[in-house]
This record gives structure tokens, sequence and C-alpha cells, in this order.
């Protein structure tokens, strides 16, 4: 067992995720999807976050609305009265981080800053809502989140971007390597290129610095039990019935 180094992670491990609010079913990253994934019993989600031209917070993956809603065009180019109106799947509006924060009191939120303009009103929000202990925030870039920590201080907890789960995995083969302070996790792939990630090593590494290891995006039932019988901390999911039953089974469904 990891020790525990903020209150977002107060958690029994290992913690399931629901990605993007249980993306499998289509509605990806709407109310809709959330309430389905609290129904479930999840209570740590998974989202993503752009703002429009006006500075409104949404959670979404992309930075175009064009894969997944009925609209189109750069979300970071239209204001919110007009990302708004689209609809993803043809019937599901967009929400504000806001909104889910709200609606949601009981979850925790880990948080991709997909866009270097939704740092300051994400740590705005959060210092606003005092929901220090329900976010957890990461990115593919290590600078971004290492400014958001700056930002913050260590009231945020903040996870790993590929800089630094680089430095993990060489540290986890005996070489030396710098890890930015302050953050609480290492997300990650289960393999990137081929390459595996995540091991026994990897794993033995993260815990030994005070670190939880959750892992992305995992569907298939096998894998789910071969990284929890390596001892990871979480697991991200968009087939919320499968991650629930293989911990069920495990009597790990807290």
């Amino acid at each position: 067992m990891t020790r525990v180094r903020h209150p977002y992670l107060d958690h029994p491990s290992p913690i399931p995720f629901a990605h993007r609010g249980g993306a499998a079913d289509g509605i990806e990253n709407t109310a809709a999807a959330f309430e389905r994934a609290a129904a479930a019993g999840y209570r740590y989600f998974e989202t993503d976050v752009h703002t429009t031209a006006d500075g409104r917070l949404v959670a979404f993956h992309d930075a175009t609305l064009d894969r997944v809603t009925d609209a189109r065009g750069r979300i970071a180019d239209l204001p919110w009265d007009e990302v708004r109106r689209a609809r993803v799947a043809g019937r599901e509006p967009l929400p504000l981080f806001e909104e889910l924060l709200e609606a949601f009191p009981a979850v925790r939120w880990n948080v991709d800053l997909k866009a270097e303009s939704a740092l300051v009103p994400l740590i705005d929000l959060i210092r606003r809502t005092a929901a220090w202990d329900r976010v957890c925030v990461g990115s593919f870039s290590e600078a971004r989140v290492a400014r958001a920590h700056r930002l913050a201080g260590p009231r945020l907890a903040t996870s790993y971007g590929v800089r630094g789960v680089a430095a993990l995995r060489l540290r986890s083969f005996g070489i030396p390597a710098p890890l930015r302070p302050g953050a609480v996790s290492a997300q990650v792939p289960e393999s990137q290129s081929g390459v595996p990630v995540v091991d026994r090593r990897f794993v033995r590494t993260a815990h030994a610095l005070g670190l939880h290891v959750h892992v992305w995006t995992i569907n298939d039932p096998a894998r789910m039990r071969a990284l929890l019988d390596l001892g990871v901390d979480g697991i991200m999911t968009d087939h919320l019935e499968t991650l629930r039953t293989v911990l069920t089974d495990r009597g790990a469904w807290h």
C-alpha cells in the first residue's frame, strides 16, 4: 500500500476512474455520461478541459468539435454561446467544468489540461470553489502542469507529464533522472509505441517515491487483472461495467 500524499488520493487502492465518464457509450465528457458513471458507483472521473474564445472552461477532449458533435470548429475560436449549441452524438450538450463540479459534489476529478489557455481559468475555478481535495491536474506537457503547480502550490494535486514519466522510467532502471517535486501520481499508458511503460520495476520505483501509478485507458479485463497483479493504484477505463466486475471479483470494489 502506497502512502497517501494528498487528500485527493484518500481512497482505498486500486482507484477505478471513469475515463471521460465512460467513453464506450459514445457520449463522452457529458453530464449524461458522468451521471451514468455515478450510478455505476464510480467516484473518480477523468475529463479534459479547453477554453472558449470568451474564456469559458469546457469539459471536452478534442481541440475541435468535429469528431463527436454535430458542430464544427475549434473551441478556442468560438464563443460559449455557440459551443453550447453543439451536441455530442447529436443529443448531449457540452458541459462547463464548473457545472460538473457543482453537479457531482461527492466526485473527485482527474483533469487533463488540453490547452495553455485553460490553465489559469482552471486554477481560478479550483480556488474559488475550494476544490483542492477534489481535483488532480495532469497534462502531456510537463511544463504546463509544472506551471499549474507553481501557481497553486502544494494544495493542488498534480500528475507527471511525459517528461516526468520518462524520468521515472529511467529511475526504474537505476539511471539518475531529475523529477519535478510536488506530483502525487504517475498517470501512464501501459505501453507507448510498443515499448512497455508499466512493469513491476516501474510500480516499485513509483511507490518508493510515495507516488501512485494510474494506468490509462484499459478496457480489456485480462489487462486489468495483469495490472492489478503488478500493484497499480488506479485504472482508467471506458468500459465501466468491465472494470467494476474485475474489481468486484477480487474483493477490491470500494
